[in-house]
């Protein structure tokens, strides 16, 4: 069955330039080494789309409404449909004083901001820097290779899924949340209180909480503060009573399999008795039959 508008999916992709064969994006660590496109803090992994919202090219996020789960597929975008045709017009000659003068040190392909705008450095000699202020990828044809992973039903995988997003920094299974009639809770763990920006995060999540799952009209976040010390005390505390309560019963338990064989030795011993007695019994009577024929 295809992807439907507002279907929340996984994908792995990797992005390539037609013209050279160029890797310029991917959701692939291994990858992204292979290609030197590896930096060293950014998280690569499957990533979450909710289709026909915009979060890729548009091309691209059209493209994958027709798009089946676990078939790979390949998506071809022109410069016009992507980043766009390249215009002469932005690109500038910079003296290289007026650069460093703003405390900016060129290097040959590397992306600088300068009167609040990207550019490129694209040459540097004679005492001047070129200066490209076109999208990198502008005039290039795209080719996308893209496999959906995973199709989200639940509301909880929902959920869980929009908060990485916006706090992929913190493992998502650390982050507890209860859903109750209208209203979500969610449980902040300590290593998120670190993260730059929680603040702005939590506020992401809210919103796409109430954009994606409108039902779901309150999000509530719950801090707790615990002192490391005091949380051990109490930990050590409920196993020393754990262990208390279960040692009784174990001495218990020792007792009654220490009595079980004594008894069955009993049983079998007094049976052997009674057996023996019996076979003497059956003796003697057989040798008085015998004793009073010979008599006779």
């Amino acid at each position: 069955m295809p992807i439907q508008k507002s279907d929340f999916i996984f994908v792995d992709y990797v992005g390539k330039v037609k013209e050279t064969g160029d890797i310029f994006d991917t959701t692939s660590e291994e990858t992204a080494k292979e290609n030197k496109l590896y930096n060293e803090g950014d998280i690569y992994e499957p990533r979450l789309i909710v289709a026909g919202e915009g979060w890729l090219l548009k091309a691209l996020d059209e493209a994958i409404l027709a798009f089946k789960l676990n078939k790979k597929e390949t998506v071809e975008i022109p410069p016009e449909k992507a980043f766009g045709d390249r215009d002469s017009e932005k690109v500038k000659l910079v003296p290289i004083r007026r650069l460093a003068a703003r405390g900016i040190n060129p290097k040959l392909g590397a992306q600088i901001e300068y009167d609040k705008k990207l550019a490129t450095v694209r040459t540097i000699g004679s005492g001047r820097v070129t200066l490209d202020f076109n999208p990198p990828l502008a005039g290039k044809t795209l080719v996308y290779e893209v496999t959906v992973l995973k199709q989200l039903k639940t509301a909880e995988e929902k959920i869980a899924a929009l908060i990485h997003r916006r706090i992929p920094a913190v493992e998502v299974e650390k982050f507890n949340f209860k859903v109750l009639n209208a209203n979500v809770t969610l449980n902040m763990p300590d290593e998120s209180f670190y993260v730059e920006g929680i603040q702005l995060a939590k506020r992401g999540i809210a919103l796409d909480i109430q954009r994606f799952l409108p039902e779901l009209t309150t999000v509530q976040f719950v801090e707790s503060f615990t002192n490391p010390e005091a949380a051990k005390k109490a930990a050590t505390e409920t196993k020393r009573k754990s262990q208390k309560k279960t040692a009784p019963k174990a001495k218990i338990a020792t007792k009654i399999a220490t009595k079980t064989p004594t008894k069955t030795k009993t049983k079998k011993t007094a049976k052997t008795t009674a057996k023996t007695a019996t076979k003497t019994t059956a003796k003697k009577t057989t040798k008085k039959v015998a004793t009073k024929k010979a008599t006779k």
